[in-house]
């Protein structure tokens, strides 16, 4: 039997991540505007009442920022049970059905990364999502035939980094459509200052403020530093992290008071240096910097569009001026600091 979600969340052997999560909307802070509507989805199917489920929720958005818990959450207010999955790891039709036929009336079924789903086992969703029933083909040739199996009343909450990759009719059967943006610093500041409670760490508001600006509006990576900057405190400050504390510990894992960490650093110097600012190709930039050119573009380049340093044009990728700022160089790659000659 599966424990509730907060129980699951509060064993001794949880996660990092998982001791962290909160469990109620009350917890949950920030993404105002997403959890105002599912929150009212909840208290409508409440009120409703008689066993009924609540609709399909497609959540989206960049990682980290809390799809996987808000799905919990939904699950916790609704009073059922999560069953998660992912779009990669369902191959085959009948490896859905075994899981649809599983679930009880209103749980809810989690499917992270769900534009990942084979075309095959997509289009069984359709019928699951809409009419409750599941039409599965026995036997083959001659001998085939279909039969129609009843599905209790379930919730699909769908997750995608890529929501551009969903195709239209999986879309259209998702009656909530909530995506999720970057945390604002002082956002992020509470999370810290909450996660320190559970971690039992002290931690004053600068300090909070000064590890939120450098998380690049993510809330898995606020939670990541609040980690480092920790053992930092344990080991060299006496437990207690403010913001002098905080800048220590962060300098030392290699990200600057801007939150750009040593890979961000490598792109922008790539891009500027090497190629006196751009434009240039992904690919190469890529190969330049030995990463893979799809963790470029889904990981660091979003964070640094959003904050100004690179832009995307039909020619490749061009560095800005606060990008050459950042670096210490001059228009063109040149550096400002006289370098010795060897």
């Amino acid at each position: 039997m599966t424990k509730p979600v907060s129980e699951q969340f509060n064993q001794p052997n949880a996660s990092f991540d998982n001791r962290l999560r909160p469990t109620r909307f009350d917890d949950f802070v920030g993404q105002e505007k997403v959890r105002e509507r599912l929150l009212l989805a909840v208290e409508a199917a409440r009120i409703r009442g008689g066993g009924e489920a609540l609709d399909h929720v497609l959540l989206s958005g960049p990682p980290g920022l809390g799809k996987t818990t808000l799905c919990y959450i939904l699950a916790q207010a609704m009073g059922v049970q999560v069953h998660a999955t992912s779009g990669p790891v369902i191959d085959k039709p009948s490896d859905l059905a075994g899981m649809l036929t599983s679930l009880n009336p209103g749980d809810i079924l989690f499917i992270d990364e769900i534009h990942r789903l084979q075309t095959a086992v997509e289009e069984y969703l359709y019928s699951a999502m809409e009419d409750f029933v599941l039409d599965i083909m026995i036997d083959q040739g001659p001998n085939a035939r279909s039969i129609r199996l009843e599905l209790p009343r379930f919730t699909l909450v769908g997750a995608t980094t890529r929501s551009g990759l969903l195709s239209a009719p999986l879309r259209s059967r998702f009656a909530i459509n909530a995506r999720l943006d970057y945390y604002t610093p002082e956002d992020l500041a509470k999370i810290v200052t909450r996660s320190a409670g559970i971690l039992g760490v002290e931690v004053d508001g600068p300090g909070a403020l000064e590890i939120a600006r450098r998380s690049r509006g993510t809330a898995r990576i606020a939670n990541n530093l609040l980690r480092r900057v920790r053992d930092y405190a344990q080991v060299r400050a006496g437990g207690r992290i403010d913001a002098a504390v905080a800048d220590k510990a962060l300098a030392m894992e290699g990200i600057d008071r801007t939150g750009l960490d040593e890979m961000d650093k490598r792109i922008l110097s790539c891009i500027c240096e090497d190629f006196s600012g751009g434009p240039v190709g992904l690919g190469t930039v890529a190969v330049s910097v030995g990463e893979e050119a799809g963790t470029i573009e889904e990981v660091y380049e979003p964070y640094l569009i959003q904050e100004g340093y690179l832009a995307r044009t039909p020619r490749g990728r061009e560095a800005t001026p606060l990008a050459f700022q950042a670096l210490g160089l001059q228009a063109g790659g040149r550096s400002r600091q006289p370098t010795l000659g060897i």
